[in-house]
């Protein structure tokens, strides 16, 4: 008679699994019961390619973490116009909450600060910290080809007061320049921000027409930020329950006791801050130039001219993304040509100080806006320009004491040499100089062993006279005299 099959109980392999996959479970469980982190960008100092840069991969990375809020930290005094439109729009697509916060106390957001955090989903300050003054800084003083605004031909009224062509006084005609097109085009940009968060457009158009500032607790009286925290944690505890909405749809925050993941830069946000540092920038351009030219005067050397390629290329890539005056950029090219040539040709200086000139007023040109952060520092200028001047006067010295030393080389350093004559004829024979054995004119009376002097070098003959005791290197050594 056959057992009946068990069909209660687990077999040794069902326990097995089970073993097995109990921790997994285990883990599964405990990553879904952790609350996403809360993901933290830091601007600090002023706003440029990098900083752009910098949020835009924050930004990613946060949502690759799970983070369900970013808060970007902010203590600038505002930076490049390009790059902060580029941040807005990386705020404005993200399906990310963002949150300016302006931190820690005695921060600020001016400038270019200003619309990110008018553009931020969240707008917070600390006390003790300001915003405003984001009137656009034009860069270059004006546009090239672009002509400034004519006036109207004024005349005069039977009233005595200038009238123009239509009969309207001067202070109602219209006046639209380039400046009048670049604030306007601001105001609209910050309205439009403002409007889109509901936050204060009236006083965000001041901001930009009048460079209005606030301190925080006057912004958030006149509803130009949403909150005021003293730091992080407060700020996460204050944004608990608050709704926002994301992509047309409304979600609240959930962000009391959240973990903060702090998003540093990376190597590659390290390394283009530092080449769009103007400063930087300038001295790469010089190592490239001089690299370049230094392998041009010694080919095969290799070394400069590699380092010089690559400097000057980073410099380029800099300057593309930098406010750059082109005309102080060939003036600096002109001075280093300048000071090329005095080394070529010397022009006892004339070169050498145009040079110079040149050099230094590119340099101050170089950086053609006056946006904190992003000048070229005038120790810097002064240091390299001191450096070519010293490098300059030293070669000018060189120079100086090389046309005061005797000839030692050529045909001219044979004049007034002492030679032997070997053998001679009428007036004519042959003698030793310098080792060598030359064809010689001279008195008829000079004989084999005299010592002669050169006088003169017509090819390969030389005019000869006898030497005295005095002027033989050896003075025990045969002299002729010419009777």
């Amino acid at each position: 008679m056959a057992r009946p099959r068990q069909v209660s109980g687990w077999s040794p392999a069902a326990w097995l699994a089970l073993l097995l996959l109990a921790p997994l479970g285990l883990l599964l469980g405990t990553a879904r019961g952790q609350a996403p982190p809360v993901a933290v960008l830091n601007i600090d100092g002023p706003i440029g390619p990098a900083t752009a840069d910098y949020i835009s991969r924050g930004l990613d990375k946060a949502e690759e973490l799970g983070a369900d809020l970013v808060i970007l930290r902010m203590d600038t005094p505002g930076g490049l116009a390009d790059s902060m439109r580029t941040i807005i729009q990386d705020i404005l697509a993200s399906p990310i909450p963002v949150a300016s916060f302006v931190a820690p106390r005695g921060a600020r957001a001016a400038s270019a600060g200003t619309y990110i955090l008018y553009a931020s989903h969240i707008a917070a300050m600390a006390p003790g910290t300001n915003l405003g003054a984001a009137t656009p800084v034009q860069i270059g003083g004006g546009f090239p080809g672009m002509p400034e605004p004519e006036e109207d031909p004024e005349t005069e009224g039977d009233d005595g007061t200038d009238q123009d062509a239509e009969g309207e006084p001067p202070a109602q005609r219209p006046k639209a320049g380039m400046e009048d097109k670049i604030v306007n085009d601001a105001v609209a940009y910050i309205r439009s921000l403002a409007q889109l968060r509901g936050r204060n457009v009236e006083w965000a158009e001041k901001a930009v027409t009048e460079a209005a500032s606030l301190p925080a607790s006057e912004a958030l009286e006149q509803d130009v930020i949403d909150l005021i925290a003293e730091d992080i944690p407060d700020l996460l505890a204050k944004l608990d329950g608050r709704k926002v909405t994301i992509g047309g749809e409304e979600i609240t925050l959930q962000t009391a006791d959240r973990e903060v993941a702090a998003i540093e830069p990376d190597w590659r946000t390290e390394l283009l801050g530092i080449i769009t540092n103007p400063n930087v920038a300038y001295i790469l351009m010089l190592v490239g130039i001089y690299g370049i030219i230094l392998e041009f005067y010694n080919p095969g050397m290799f070394f400069p001219g590699v380092a010089g390629a690559i400097s000057l290329l980073l410099a380029l890539y800099a300057f593309q993304v930098l406010p750059v005056n082109y005309a102080g950029l060939a003036l600096i090219g002109l001075g280093i040509a300048m000071m090329v040539g005095e080394m070529l040709m010397p022009s006892f200086g004339a070169l050498g100080v145009g040079g110079i000139v040149a050099f230094v007023v590119g340099s101050i040109m170089l950086m053609d806006t006056d946006l904190p952060g992003f000048g070229i520092s005038w120790q810097v200028v002064g240091g390299v320009a001191l450096t070519a001047a010293l490098l300059l006067m030293l070669m000018m010295t060189m120079l100086a004491r090389s046309q005061r030393r005797a000839v030692v080389t050529g045909q001219e350093e044979m004049i007034g040499s002492i030679g032997q004559v070997i053998d001679w004829g009428t007036g004519e024979g042959h003698v030793r100089v310098h080792g060598e054995i030359w064809r010689a004119r001279g008195p008829a009376e000079l004989a084999p062993g005299c010592k002669v002097r050169i006088t003169a070098i017509h090819g390969l003959a030389l005019d000869v006279e006898p030497a005295s005791n005095a002027e033989s290197p050896n003075p025990e050594s045969m002299a002729c005299r010419s009777s």
